[in-house]
């Protein structure tokens, strides 16, 4: 019994572990290759059609590789964005090599501060989803029509998902230590 007992401890701290490990922070080189930061060759070509392709989270960072003489990325507002406004950025990088960290979930804007640029085409939206959505194992609520009888309020949430995988721990080292 003793074994058996251990055998399921061992496989929830196994799991815990996957977890945290899946929801590391993760760096993405942007465009997926180095120097993508430049005008594109055709729409399919766009750095907008790679960051849909892509899950950003907040926590990750964006890296873009190009020529520190002739090119630098901005971070700016919706309107910058869609007018190629260089003039009015939140942030300005030109070393070449940036890397810029996803701080806050929602819509993140990214100009060409090269004259220009922006206006064919290299520019990019990144969306970042919240932490909540790093949660690893955890399954939806069913529908409302999946479920018969009244709604229930839920009567849990991630904390303390975390802390059954807290315990699942100290019951483990417990018996490792038996």
């Amino acid at each position: 019994m003793a074994g058996f007992l251990r055998a399921v401890c061992y496989s929830q701290v196994l799991v815990f572990l996957l977890s945290i490990t899946c929801s590391a922070a993760k760096e993405f080189l942007v465009g997926g290759k180095t120097n993508a930061w430049k005008i594109p060759s055709s729409q399919s070509d766009s750095l907008n059609k790679w960051a849909e392709s892509s899950r950003f989270l907040v926590g990750d960072s964006l890296v873009w590789t190009y020529d520190k003489e002739k090119d630098s990325v901005l971070k700016v507002r919706r309107e910058a964005y869609i007018s190629c406004n260089t003039s009015d950025a939140i942030e300005e990088y030109n070393g070449g090599n940036t890397k810029v960290s996803l701080d806050k979930s929602g819509p993140h804007y990214f100009i060409s501060g090269a004259e220009g640029h922006c206006e064919k085409g290299q520019k990019v939206i990144v969306v970042v989803l919240s932490q909540r959505h790093r949660l690893v194992g955890v399954s939806p609520a069913p529908s409302p029509s999946e479920v018969e009888g009244p709604a229930v309020a839920p009567t849990s949430d991630a904390s303390s998902f975390k802390a059954g995988y807290l315990v699942a721990l100290g019951v483990l080292v417990g018996f490792v230590w038996m």
